[in-house]
């Protein structure tokens, strides 16, 4: 307990430095070893992974230094995106950035992340053009996300003889992707509807061909995703292949309760008791409900990885996570993230309806007890998320993330009870 109260609070400091003026002389120092003067700076992402450490990603303003280290009067500013990790990474993979609030500090210039060595490929319009253009225009490359030291995905689109497609990226780390190119191909032929492959990965980087359909949140947006039958959702988890079961086990995300619990209460420290106090109960909420038989799961399914055309489930994504696992996370996982969009944007007025939907339907396989905690636990993993937002109101999107996992606890326990 010592041990994990002294890993929590050095973590807590990580975030608090992150997120100062203080950090500005580590990032200045960093850029004079390189020749470069600080001009300013702005942190843009921060990460923190419990048990692992926090990592902060900065845009600063920089221009070439002198000999002397003073700034080069010729010298144009430029824009560069420096980040700083305290977790551990290949020392040859990284620049070593010093001590500061009790953590020993790592850098790299972005796309250069010591762990996903194939960014910076993924990131090179020459490269992207030649590997996965397919004999076309590359006209435009973008970041659709990225999670500093676990994964990134980048859009490509080009344009040929047959008009504009769009190509994914996604950029793993080593050994991730030849895994992941095998899961598409399982699932593909059990009738999954997952996005086709383009060929084994380059430097660990898996390229996709875009998915039919929207999102379900457009959807859900919209009205509730009034059109999509719950029951089709779940034929999605049918189809998932009796070959995932001998695939590595992944944590769920009530496997992590007390580190996603770390997180929230770090993200809002006065907030700590009353998380303290959710996850002791939500973990003996865990340990006496029914989990259920393990069967073929997603791993991480909600409303973001999941396509709609026509009203019909049309596409299946980010299938890093599909092995062994129970039913009841894959829903409680739904409706987690489901719960908590009103959170993530205003314009979510209809999740009410669509939560009462889907519980409805899915309540009715698995113990109503289970699938409330760990829908619980599911939103608590999200609470700290709202810090890496980039909304100023972030404090109060985690509140109410808070606010939500606590309601939760407090699903019916048949489609009756609503």
């Amino acid at each position: 307990m010592r041990n994990g109260a002294h890993r929590d609070e050095a973590e807590r400091r990580q975030v608090q430095y992150l997120s100062s003026r203080a950090v500005h002389s580590r990032l200045a120092e960093v850029l004079a070893d390189h020749g470069h003067h600080l001009l300013g700076a702005r942190l843009v992402d921060l990460q923190h992974r419990p048990g692992a450490g926090a990592t902060g990603i900065f845009r600063v303003r920089a221009s070439s230094s002198s000999s002397s280290g003073a700034p080069a009067r010729a010298s144009e500013p430029q824009e560069l995106y420096l980040a700083l990790t305290a977790e551990a990474v290949p020392e040859d993979g990284a620049l070593q950035a010093g001590e500061d609030a009790d953590a020993t500090w790592s850098a790299w210039f972005h796309p250069h992340d010591p762990l996903l060595t194939g960014l910076a490929l993924a990131s090179d319009p020459e490269s992207v053009a030649s590997l996965w253009g397919g004999g076309g225009t590359l006209i435009d490359l973008q970041t659709v996300s990225y999670r500093p030291l676990r994964r990134a995905v980048l859009r490509a689109v080009v344009s040929g003889e047959g008009g504009q497609r769009t190509v994914f990226l996604k950029v793993m780390r080593p050994g991730l992707a030849t895994r992941l190119h095998y899961r598409h191909t399982l699932l593909a032929a059990a009738g999954v509807p997952v996005p086709a492959v383009l060929g084994p990965p380059v430097a660990d980087v898996l390229a996709l061909e875009q998915g039919e359909g929207e999102v379900l949140a457009a959807a859900i947006m919209a009205d509730g995703a009034r059109h999509v039958d719950p029951a089709a959702v779940l034929g999605v988890l049918d189809r998932m292949p009796n070959e995932l079961v001998e695939l590595p086990r992944r944590d769920a995300w009530s496997d992590r309760t007390g580190d996603y619990g770390h997180a929230a209460a770090t993200a809002l420290p006065d907030q700590a008791r009353r998380i303290r106090s959710l996850v002791e109960h939500l973990q003996r909420q865990l340990d006496g409900t029914d989990r259920g038989p393990v069967v073929p799961t997603h791993g991480d399914f909600y409303e973001a990885n999941l396509l709609v055309s026509q009203h019909r489930i049309s596409g299946v994504l980010d299938i890093d996570g599909a092995g062994p696992g129970h039913r009841v996370d894959d829903l409680a996982c739904f409706l987690g993230h489901l719960a908590v969009l009103p959170a993530v944007d205003h314009g979510y007025v209809h999740v009410d309806q669509a939560l009462r939907r889907f519980h409805s339907v899915f309540v009715a396989g698995v113990d109503p007890a289970a699938l409330a905690c760990r829908s619980s636990a599911v939103a608590l993993s999200l609470v700290a998320g709202a810090r890496d937002s980039g909304h100023r109101d972030w404090e109060s999107s985690a509140r109410q993330r808070l606010d939500i996992a606590e309601s939760l606890l407090d699903l019916p326990q048949s489609a009756a009870g609503w």
